[in-house]
């Protein structure tokens, strides 16, 4: 099968560049956060917009870069939805427990709905050499995905968390369309299993061993009298040192197993792509970041949204099946006769 050619196979290889500047980000964050305290967070859906444009309007491929027109005010009227839906749920229970549980009935109802929409809006705003992106999975299969696959999963107890997030990604790649062009999620269910498997077996042994650590702590801590101060702050700093290690071990891991899997398993057309994500990069980012952010009491935080961004960009590349640029004038030519799905009334952006 084509899906298992060698990468020498393809014509060329498109890597992807993020060219974005920390100091220069810096400037479209701070004014972002200022004005957002300012409005009491009003500015955030305009400020959203802004750094989006900024990452997308640096990420390159081919000699061309992406770009994004997200409009402010579909995202606030997103945000105000959300806010009341979270207003319902924090306090319907408060009031009876009948007008709790409808309105537990009204989000499940209604959540999947809301979340095909974000979809449908994240990706009719973006573009790429001016050609705009699409979403066209149904409401129906939002329902399936989100629902029916969640519900099982919390009935489950997260045993089936990887198919469901296998549904996800497959709903949500799988209904992405370039101009005319469709994208494609071919993974399996097997593979996703085996990357929870991986990081959740050595979830389990890190937490073993901090259980074993706290345990002597608490032990020490009951015969306080007789222990030594010093060694039972070593067992209480050594339990939080291998927590702080799962996280910064297992989340770069897991972020960098599934990242792979995904891309790897996506198609637009008949071009494929190539994750090489490190989880070992991902840890020294994700732990400098962290340091430097607290050091600077946050305002690195610009400089490390770019670090990221630019490590992920770099991993990423397009292989291209044919010439890329005869298949964007096709696609160009196509848009107009295939359509774009219509912008419905209520076209929101939830923040997914």
């Amino acid at each position: 099968m084509d899906s298992d050619l060698p990468p020498n196979a393809f014509p060329s290889r498109e890597s992807f560049r993020f060219t974005g500047d920390g100091g220069e980000y810096f400037r479209i964050w701070i004014v972002n956060l200022l004005l957002s305290i300012v409005t009491l967070g009003i500015y955030s859906a305009w400020a959203k917009v802004r750094r989006l444009r900024y990452f997308y309007q640096h990420t390159e491929v081919a000699g061309s870069r992406f770009d994004y027109h997200g409009d402010p005010i579909a995202i606030l009227k997103g945000r105000i939805v959300a806010l009341i839906l979270l207003v319902a749920y924090n306090f319907s229970f408060d009031i009876s427990v009948e007008v709790g549980v409808v309105t537990l009935v009204v989000l499940a109802v209604v959540f999947p709905w809301l979340l095909r929409n974000s979809l449908r809006f994240r990706a009719r705003y973006s573009s790429y050499r001016g050609l705009r992106f699409s979403f066209r999975g149904s409401v129906g299969q939002s329902y399936v995905t989100f629902l029916l696959f969640g519900a099982l999963t919390a009935l489950s107890l997260y045993i089936l968390a990887p198919l469901f997030h296998h549904r996800l990604k497959r709903y949500q790649h799988g209904n992405a369309w370039f101009g005319s062009t469709p994208f494609r999620f071919d993974a399996g269910v097997g593979a996703f299993y085996r990357v929870y498997m991986i990081t959740g077996l050595l979830s389990l042994a890190a937490a073993v061993v901090a259980l074993l650590m706290f345990g002597g702590t608490l032990e020490g801590l009951a015969h306080l009298r007789e222990a030594d101060p010093r060694a039972i702050s070593v067992m209480i700093g050594g339990a939080f040192v291998v927590l702080i290690a799962i996280g910064l071990l297992i989340g770069p891991l897991f972020s960098a197993l599934i990242n792979n899997l995904i891309w790897n398993h996506t198609r637009l057309g008949e071009h494929r792509f190539d994750s090489s994500l490190s989880p070992w990069k991902l840890m020294w980012i994700g732990l400098s970041n962290t340091v430097l952010v607290a050091l600077t009491l946050g305002l690195f935080m610009p400089w490390a949204a770019v670090r990221l961004a630019r490590y992920r960009a770099e991993c990423l590349t397009l292989l291209p099946a044919s010439n890329l640029d005869d298949t964007l004038a096709a696609a160009e030519q196509d848009i107009g006769a295939v359509g774009e799905e219509s912008a419905e009334m209520f076209d929101f952006d939830i923040g997914l």
